[in-house]
């Protein structure tokens, strides 16, 4: 079968110093480890002088991301940038020299891909007319869609500037993915990752519902191709709540003309749950034409063995084993 990933992460090897160029103590680098004989070349992920992340070559090396493909057997997949990268709480003057670095370094790697990776770019998108003319010059350059955070400080999906910058990608035809970060409760999930493990999949309900209830859906032409991360956190178990809490509720619909469940036509989902069970129920509120196989790579809370879960689901038929793990990214994408 053709497998394409949709969700995969990279950082460039190197890039400018951030700190150097506009000062603060907390932008991203990477400090490079040094190589073990047998070993992966490593790096840790810096914010500032904090340690947030250890990485690996496959995040800026295509040669050891491609023969992890084929370890696999994934055919395609398409990079984004991590969003520790966004530089959303930055002046918008450094977001978009950060969106154009990031997003050139993206190509980069794509170009040593043997025509096999594909890019989302970034955009600053707490300003919408700068996002809107960078997403547009990412299209003409090469890339396939556009990653966005979920939120922009305490802007929600349904912020005037994030529909405005919506509604330009679907009257250009571009591909978006959204994906969750700064996750809220800080404080209440710093140990064990539970930021990542809930809070993630709480801000991706929220992304959603955010965009039904706040009317954005309704607003937004429906050209708009846009995918959620990690199986829409919480959402699909919780759309029944969600449901009930709009009918029988007048201020739980906030501005939306429908229920709730009139809209799931209207977004995709990746499939990065990790569990048959969750994978079935995904499919059952979404359908088989609503869902794009992702895996998180390169990272520990990725999928180890990308392809694995839907691939060994014991409810799904070959039909639509395919149609997840690359029919509808290929017509999503355009790759």
């Amino acid at each position: 079968m053709r497998v394409v990933d949709i969700h995969s992460h990279f950082f460039p090897e190197t890039w400018t110093d951030l700190e150097a160029k506009f000062g603060g103590g907390d932008w991203p680098w990477l400090r490079h480890q040094a190589p073990v004989s047998g070993e992966r070349p490593k790096a840790m992920l810096m914010k500032g002088q904090q340690e947030f992340r250890p990485i690996y070559s496959a995040c800026w090396d295509p040669e050891v991301r491609l023969e992890e493909m084929d370890r696999d057997g994934v055919e395609k997949q398409i990079i984004s940038a991590t969003p520790i990268l966004f530089a959303y709480e930055k002046p918008v003057e450094q977001a978009l020299y950060c969106a154009q670095i990031f997003n050139d370094a993206a190509l980069e790697i794509c170009s040593r891909g043997d025509n096999r990776l594909f890019a989302l770019a970034q955009v600053p998108l707490q300003d919408s007319d700068a996002a809107c003319k960078e997403v547009s010059r990412a299209k003409q350059t090469g890339h396939c869609g556009v990653q966005i955070g979920n939120h922009v400080g305490l802007k929600n999906m349904d912020d005037e500037g994030v529909l405005t910058f919506l509604q330009h990608c679907a009257e250009e035809d571009i591909a978006v993915f959204v994906h969750p970060w700064d996750m809220m409760a800080a404080e209440r999930t710093k140990d064990y990752m539970m930021g990542w493990t809930v809070g993630m999949p709480a801000e991706t309900q929220l992304s959603i519902v955010s965009m039904i209830l706040g009317g954005g859906f309704d607003r937004i032409s429906d050209r708009l191709k846009i995918c959620f991360a990690h199986g829409g956190g919480s959402f699909s178990f919780l759309l029944g709540r969600l449901e009930n809490a709009w009918h029988y509720r007048d201020i739980a619909r906030g501005k939306s003309e429908h229920p709730p469940s009139h809209y799931l036509d209207r977004f995709y989902l990746d499939t990065a749950v990790f569990d048959h069970d969750s994978l079935e129920l995904l499919t059952r509120k979404m359908g088989e034409d609503r869902l794009m196989f992702g895996t998180d790579y390169p990272f520990p809370l990725g999928e180890q063995e990308m392809g694995k879960l839907i691939k060994t689901s014991p409810y799904l038929d070959d039909s639509q084993k395919q149609k997840l793990l690359a029919s509808n990214a290929e017509s999503f994408f355009g790759i």
